[in-house]
């Protein structure tokens, strides 16, 4: 089974949750960015990084906007379920943007990034432009997506498309190229369900929406025999 659930921010009693310890050996658990767990690069945090790759399943993270991207740059690329990921340690994979990895026979683009909401105060502190996705990466994504035809099972992001921002009513002036590039996709793939974790909240928006912070959600029903 692969699970999904939102930004955890570094902190590691979400795994301690009712929800995630009951999440068996070889599923996969995927996180809708802004990770926070590759920050300061100290021993205690590698070795917290550490434990995460030890657990029974598969841990996979999409950045988002609370993340140092200079040591996640430095973390070896590898060829994960069909597309590129960073390795981290054990079980534990950072999914980059624009890829589509197939897990359980479905088909799953992944996108992190975004801008930050609190940029003014972190800009000469602890911010990375590496953050915003760029051009390239859109096309990749475009490209990767070329090669299933538009049509794929499901969709992993950080940010929302723009729509959704305006149907929360978060970041409601705040537009970047992501953005468009997501309404895009809603006009042109075909896809099951959409998730996404930036807002801070945990809300079905019909009819392919979810928008996740602490509910840990199943990807798919299973269909019973």
């Amino acid at each position: 089974m692969i699970y999904v659930t939102g930004d955890m921010h570094g902190e590691f009693s979400r795994f301690k949750t009712k929800d995630i310890k009951k999440i068996r050996e070889n599923d996969t658990l995927i996180i809708c960015g802004d990770f926070g767990f590759i920050w300061d690069g100290s021993r205690h945090e590698q070795s917290v990084l550490d434990k995460i790759g030890r657990m029974k399943f598969n841990v996979a993270f999409i950045d988002g906007c609370h993340e140092n991207f200079e040591l996640l740059n430095n973390y070896e690329v590898i060829d994960w379920n069909g597309g590129k990921a960073q390795h981290i340690t054990g079980n534990l994979v950072h999914l980059m943007r624009g890829q589509i990895y197939t897990i359980e026979g479905k088909k799953i683009l992944a996108f992190g990034g975004g801008h930050s909401q609190d940029y003014d105060y972190r800009k000469n502190q602890d911010w990375w432009i590496e953050e915003h996705p760029t051009h390239e990466e859109i096309i990749e994504s475009i490209n990767n997506l070329s090669i299933y035809d538009n049509d794929i099972d499901y969709i992993v992001t950080h940010e929302p498309p723009a729509s959704l921002k305006d149907c929360l009513g978060v970041d409601v002036l705040q537009r970047l190229e992501i953005h468009a590039f997501f309404e895009d996709i809603i006009r042109a793939c075909h896809f099951e369900k959409w998730f996404f974790g930036k807002c801070h909240v945990d809300k079905y928006i019909p009819m392919k929406f979810y928008a996740v912070f602490e509910d840990v959600l199943q990807m798919y029903e299973i269909d019973e025999p």
